[in-house]
């Protein structure tokens, strides 16, 4: 539903403001309108095709480690992390282990695999549940806000993206899509961290226990330490060196999902043939969302009105002393709280308009790879063990979320400018 309401007042305000300017005297207004429907319609449909053969190449390494049993060996390796931050779920419980599937299937990007799993965990998770009925318990708030700020350790999504992005305006090999892959994790792990306090602090869980203290204090110096190196070097060598760890990380996990399989007497090739077919399929299943947010964004964009919101924002961060190259990414981290989509086809714009190699386009992916749509999984996941009272779920969230996007434009500015 807000959904619809975002793309009803793109719409309408783009030629509201139009119409006016028309009276102004601004006849071809309505010509540029016009244009940019079509060109928004037709952008979403070229980038959905070149977006088609990268999700299934991706996709089907996915498969290919899930049948190795890459994603268990994850979940083996959270479970003691986990049991600290659910006191109230028993070891060995059912629960425990749809949780760490779900978030070893986050932590490789596996979308369509983690949202099943997190159903799961909630159903399980929901059997355990003493409040009253209705009520959501302090488990699944926290399993549920770990979701809204969820670590991902590859987002393959954005970068996928952003290469179809660059294959169509003519990149050539120099172009490295996983550039923001370390900006990206640090802002994730930032959010997630966020959140993760802010449910303890609302739960009183004991996490300021010796040895959770120093768990924390080894994560935070490690952020800490790789981010203020990283901020020490110039702008061009710390992008080259995050694009070339982003890269190698990558190929890393794609050679340990091949071998692992191949170890685990897996039939590789058939594996991957049966991820790819899923992948196609998901890249033509978002044609429609594409087209629908980039033809309403890009009139809202050529009526002017999102210049005057960008300059009406620009004069009160600019009034503050700060810089303003973030400003056109800063939709992106809005939009993102209410739908995955239309943060995507945002992300899309910004990198149509300032070409996908640009500070805003990089800072949009960064934010993009670092944030969840909490509505969705909010509605999604409570509404599934018919939950209506979330407690303190949408404010810890909604902490995270805003930590994530101030993370992600700190982190793009200390690595990327």
């Amino acid at each position: 539903m807000a959904m619809n309401w975002v793309w009803i007042g793109l719409l309408a305000t783009g030629i509201a403001t139009a119409a006016v300017r028309a009276a102004l005297g601004e006849a071809e207004i309505f010509g540029a309108l016009l244009k940019a429907l079509f060109d928004g319609a037709r952008s979403g449909f070229e980038i959905s095709l070149g977006l088609a053969g990268i999700m299934a190449l991706w996709l089907g390494l996915m498969r290919v480690g899930e049948q190795a049993g890459m994603v268990q060996a994850l979940a083996r390796l959270a479970a003691p992390l986990l049991a600290r931050l659910f006191p109230g779920v028993p070891a060995g419980h059912p629960a425990q282990g749809a949780m760490t599937l779900n978030v070893s299937a986050n932590l490789l990007g596996l979308d369509n695999a983690a949202t099943p799993l997190g159903l799961a965990a909630m159903r399980e998770l929901q059997t355990l549940n003493r409040e009253p009925a209705g009520t959501a318990s302090d488990a699944q708030i926290m399993f549920v806000v770990m979701n809204t700020a969820g670590l991902t350790l590859i987002p393959t999504s954005v970068i996928a993206m952003r290469q179809s992005v660059a294959l169509q305006q003519g990149l050539g090999a120099g172009f490295n899509a996983a550039d923001i892959f370390l900006p990206t994790l640090l802002a994730t792990a930032i959010s997630l961290l966020a959140g993760v306090l802010a449910v303890a602090w609302c739960q009183r869980l004991p996490l300021l226990r010796p040895r959770a203290l120093l768990v924390l204090g080894l994560l935070v110096a490690a952020l800490g330490g790789a981010l203020a190196l990283l901020a020490r070097l110039p702008p061009a060598q710390a992008a080259r060196i995050t694009g070339s760890v982003g890269a190698a990380t990558i190929l890393g996990v794609v050679l340990m999902f091949v071998l692992a399989g191949a170890w685990r007497r897996v039939n590789v090739y058939d594996a991957f043939i049966d991820g790819a077919k899923e992948g196609f399929g998901v890249a033509v299943q978002i044609v429609p969302y594409l087209v629908a947010i980039l033809a309403a964004v890009g009139v809202f964009r050529a009526a002017g009105c999102m210049d005057a919101l960008l300059a009406v924002v620009g004069r009160g961060v600019g009034a503050l002393g700060l810089d303003t190259d973030f400003l056109p990414a800063l939709p992106v981290g809005v939009m993102k709280v209410l739908s995955g989509s239309g943060a995507r086809a945002l992300m899309v714009d910004v990198m149509q308009a300032h070409g996908v190699d640009s500070f805003p386009a990089r800072l949009a992916a960064i934010i993009q790879g670092s944030t969840e749509t909490t509505f969705y999984v909010l509605a999604v996941y409570f509404g599934s063990v018919g939950v209506q009272h979330t407690r303190h779920a949408l404010a810890c969230a909604l902490i995270a979320d805003a930590v994530g996007v101030l993370a992600a434009i700190g982190v793009g500015y200390a690595l990327l400018r």
